[in-house]
């Protein structure tokens, strides 16, 4: 039975748990036993990676999916009638309805910040670990730094205007936590969107200098982890969604050129999504939740995944995101069509919908790949040195291994950009994000249900009020513009 170890929540008035350790029920452990051994501290170090990967295949992963317009919805088993899913929280959301009283993500905020906050407690024991040698208490160190920017990366995405939103990013960004909060007594108020990223880079760099080459968690693939290569990879997509154009390249060409990776083939694209075994050319998968007999408990396939006519998925492919793809583009046949009794004003009939084949209920949770950095290097090349034939080239690698012909370079490049990682990275929760780093309008039309559908840039609604909790508990927060 999973047992909580209690930590301050940021910003909250309220204590929270984690997934901090794994007991035995009815015992009760204090922070200070847990974290008196090595076995402890690892453990506590692998519950920090759960919390991780709970974030990460939470409804968040929905939420650029329905914004950007890829994901519609599938119809009730028991109706038939098509409407947004109840239960899962994201009606108000995917009508820009949030408030700050009732808002749907509330949970990933306090759930981010918790893990922060667990982070930001090890660090500040860290050197008491007298139990690990140096070293490993420098990896440990960089393992829990990349952790805290990557949760802080987040939350700016959900709670922060884009960079680009003023001139000199000087517009509200978030709390950057750098140490344990204690609820009543620390009041922290958010820095700009500038200052955010300075931080982060702050984090990242320094989980760059530490890294050795021990894993130091006994259990997992290093793909499981944060270590040079994978934070190399995040920073390179935090850097990119930050405009900071140069560092993007830099990193997404070292990541390309040193990883040992290849891309996905052609001939073996489809299979890859398809099988149990995490693709080839993944960098960063969080080891999904098992029950004791070794099976996956949970993951992000069950929104997703058909199973049979009486078990399927809440969410598949819209038209927007079909009419993307040629024929020839290999990627069309990862939406495979099933026939749903649907409610029509003629009655209960069969209709088409398109479920998307890249989610498999025995999975790891898939967060980076190669062809990630393809596309991050070439958008930000391009966006260095218009015309630069580099960014051709990486586009090019992209689009031909889909089975499209090349573009060159009287082409929009930039747009050809923003369309491949519609095409390439849809259901892998990235295109709401592209959107707003493009500035682009929102704009959703086959299989919308939202009222508005659509979406005008720049708008407070690009994301998501404070929680109310944040506001009240803390004299120095600032609610979003027009909440």
């Amino acid at each position: 039975m999973k047992k909580i170890i209690y930590i301050m929540a940021l910003l909250l008035a309220t204590v929270s748990c984690s997934d901090f350790l794994d007991v035995e029920p009815d015992e009760q452990i204090s922070i200070d036993e847990q974290l008196s051994t090595a076995d402890g501290a690892l453990a506590a170090i692998s519950g920090i990676y759960n919390d991780v990967e709970t974030i990460v295949s939470s409804k968040v992963h929905l939420y650029p999916g329905i914004q950007s317009g890829n994901m519609t919805f599938t119809p009730s088993l028991t109706t038939g009638e098509v409407n947004v899913t109840s239960g899962l929280g994201i009606e108000a959301t995917y009508n820009f309805e949030n408030t700050p009283d009732d808002l749907e993500f509330d949970t990933f905020y306090s759930d981010c910040y918790n893990t922060i906050n667990q982070a930001n407690l090890l660090l500040e024991r860290l050197n008491q670990f007298d139990f690990f040698t140096a070293a490993e208490r420098q990896q440990i160190q960089a393992k829990l730094l990349a952790i805290r920017a990557f949760c802080h990366y987040h939350i700016s995405l959900l709670f922060s205007q884009n960079i680009n939103f003023t001139s000199d990013g000087s517009h509200l960004g978030i709390v950057y936590n750098q140490q344990v909060i204690q609820a009543g007594t620390d009041f922290p108020a958010r820095v700009s969107v500038a200052e955010t990223y300075e931080l982060l880079q702050q984090d990242l760099d320094n989980a760059l200098s530490l890294f050795t080459d021990n894993q130091i968690i006994p259990t997992g693939s290093p793909v499981n982890f944060f270590n040079e290569l994978t934070t190399k990879a995040l920073y390179a997509r935090v850097a990119l969604q930050y405009n900071d154009w140069e560092t993007a390249a830099t990193l997404a060409g070292d990541v390309i050129t040193t990883s040992g990776l290849q891309l996905t083939l052609n001939q073996n694209y489809l299979s890859e999504w398809s099988g149990i075994n995490d693709l080839s050319e993944s960098i960063i998968v969080f080891a999904t939740p098992r029950t004791s007999e070794g099976d996956v408990s949970s993951s992000i396939a069950a929104y997703y995944v058909y199973a049979a006519s009486n078990n399927y998925g809440d969410f598949v492919a819209s038209g927007d995101l079909l009419d993307l793809y040629s024929s020839s583009d290999i990627r069309s046949q990862l939406y495979i069509p099933q026939e749903l009794s649907t409610a029509t004003p003629n009655g209960r009939e069969d209709q088409t919908y398109f479920f998307c084949e890249k989610y498999q209920p025995g999975n790891q949770t898939l967060y980076m790949r190669l062809s990630e950095m393809y596309l991050t290097q070439a958008e930000a090349l391009e966006r260095l040195t218009p015309g630069n034939p580099t960014s051709l080239r990486l586009l090019n690698d992209i689009r031909t291994r889909a089975g499209l012909v090349a573009v060159d370079d009287s082409a929009d490049i930039l747009e050809e950009i923003f369309l491949e990682r519609r095409r390439e990275f849809a259901f892998e929760a990235m295109t709401f994000y592209d959107i707003i780093r493009y500035q682009k309008d929102i704009v959703r039309n086959q299989g919308c249900l939202a009222n508005p559908c659509n979406l005008e840039y720049p708008s407070p609604f690009y994301i998501l009020p404070i929680p109310r909790a944040s506001i009240v508990n803390n004299e120095n927060m600032i609610q979003n513009e027009g909440y």
